[in-house]
């Protein structure tokens, strides 16, 4: 038995980052991905998709974002079971239970909204944890795994959720305890724990049969989110009594969300960091977060300010991680001198240096940018 296990599409969700073109791009990006699954589907056999939760970005969509979506699911072409996350729950402003949703879902979709197994096929269940609000009181896993037996049935939680294993806030109410999952395993009446929540691919156990899938696009930079835009494949064996599991794992996402940490402190650093960016491809994909530290002097600065201003115009969005930045100006000697002014301008001009070299207060920062759009504006340099 073969099936695509993914998670967290979150389709609808926006980046409060993304202005003009890019946010309409990466929302389609993330249905595209959905839509995907069905050539993957074609390519290794799978028989279903599970999806462990957060299908959509929220439960109040505009009616456009949810027929969209419902058309990508479509295309995916065979059987594509949802389970309700704590984006999406099943509270009284489901969307599942919405009149657009319920009047435009396709055949080949199944919202899991009951809780304990679902008959695929004779010898084959999914056994699912939907949430019904955002804040759940008890390990909605625990309670699903309660009485299964151990008569043969190839059975797949589908569950949403952090683990205790992994969650440093192991305490919460409605954490996953793996124990109870590993003992179902061992005991036989679960096979395979399809996972949503974490948005990164992550392996829970020894014995491979838990898995966050991660979502298979992008959804936050890369120090929060290492590995993400993969569907797993999964294989479980029918004709062993121990059904062992395979798991490959398929790379679909097209977008990036980098950091980027760099000391800079002369032109020489600035134009190392000018290629690096521009050697990035397909930058109306990449998302670039940069942390810069380091002293430059005015110039420098305003060719800095050059290089973020003409990469902007590429990359979906490149901006400060403001609180990995720390980058001082500080004019150097004569570094005005051939600007050639006198009188009211020159004195303003020494004021301004002067409060520039003062240190990192916020005046001396507005000094030192305004020294920099000067000398970008005299010497022809400015947007």
């Amino acid at each position: 038995m073969r099936f695509l296990h993914t998670a967290d599409w979150q389709l609808g969700m926006t980046r409060h980052f993304l202005a003009g073109d890019a946010q309409p791009q990466y929302s389609a990006a993330r249905r595209e991905a959905v839509a995907g699954l069905g050539q993957l589907a074609v390519e290794t056999g799978a028989e279903f998709v599970v999806v462990a939760g957060d299908v959509f970005d929220s439960n109040q969509l505009a009616p456009e974002v949810v027929g969209k979506s419902l058309q990508a699911m479509r295309a995916i072409g065979i059987p594509v079971y949802l389970l309700p996350g704590n984006h999406d729950p099943l509270d009284a402003g489901s969307v599942y239970t919405s009149p657009l949703f319920k009047a435009e879902c396709p055949d080949n979709v199944v919202v899991l909204d009951r809780e304990g197994p679902w008959d695929l096929r004779p010898g084959v269940q999914l056994v699912a944890a939907p949430w019904r609000s955002k804040r759940p009181t008890t390990d909605l896993v625990a309670a699903v795994l309660e009485d299964l037996p151990t008569d043969g049935t190839i059975r797949v939680l589908v569950a949403h959720g952090g683990v205790d294993a992994l969650d440093p806030n192991a305490e919460a109410q409605a954490i996953i305890r793996l124990s109870g999952v590993t003992q179902a395993i061992e005991g036989g009446a679960v096979h395979y724990v399809a996972l949503g929540d974490k948005h990164s691919r992550t392996r829970v156990d020894d014995a491979g049969r838990v898995w966050y899938s991660g979502s298979p696009e992008v959804t936050n930079y890369d120090d929060r989110e290492p590995d993400p835009g993969h569907v797993l494949i999964v294989d479980i064996a029918e004709d062993d009594p121990a059904h062992p599991v395979t798991v490959e794992a398929r790379h679909v996402g097209r977008w990036r969300f980098t950091t980027v940490r760099r000391q800079l402190d002369n032109r020489v650093d600035i134009d190392e960091f000018d290629r690096e960016l521009d050697l990035m491809p397909d930058k109306e994909r990449i998302v670039v977060r940069h942390g810069l530290s380091g002293t430059l002097t005015v110039t420098d600065r305003a060719a800095l300010d050059d290089c973020l201003e003409r990469h902007a115009r590429w990359f979906a969005w490149i901006g400060p991680w403001e609180r990995h930045s720390d980058l001082a100006v500080m004019p150097a000697a004569g570094e005005f001198d051939d600007l050639g002014l006198s009188g009211f301008a020159a004195a303003a001009l020494d004021e301004l240096v002067d409060t520039a070299q003062t240190g990192n207060s916020a005046e001396a920062q507005d000094a030192q940018g305004a020294l920099a759009l000067l000398l970008r504006l005299v010497r022809g340099s400015g947007a």
